[in-house]
């Protein structure tokens, strides 16, 4: 019987569902990440919200759990009518 990684500091309480789905959670960002800018595998969690590359020392925004690619900037093209 395959069990899923709980949280054990909480001990009893909370819940299961809950201590597991913080357990999910907290791999995410815990988890090695690769960099948007220089392609490494090693960017850091500094806060919620912000995180930073280990070899090029970039810091940036991206979600706060998990990172995620960083958004191209679309640009309109102004139409002559």
């Amino acid at each position: 019987m395959a069990t899923k990684k709980t949280i054990t500091r909480f001990g009893t309480r909370y819940g299961r569902t809950i201590r597991e789905r913080l357990a999910t959670i907290e791999a995410g960002y815990r988890g090695k990440h690769k960099c948007p800018y220089c392609s490494y595998n090693d960017v850091t969690r500094k806060a919620a919200g912000i995180w930073e590359c280990t070899k090029c020392a970039t810091k940036f925004t991206s979600r706060a759990y998990q990172l995620t690619k960083p958004t191209a900037v679309k640009r309109e093209q102004a139409t002559e009518e």
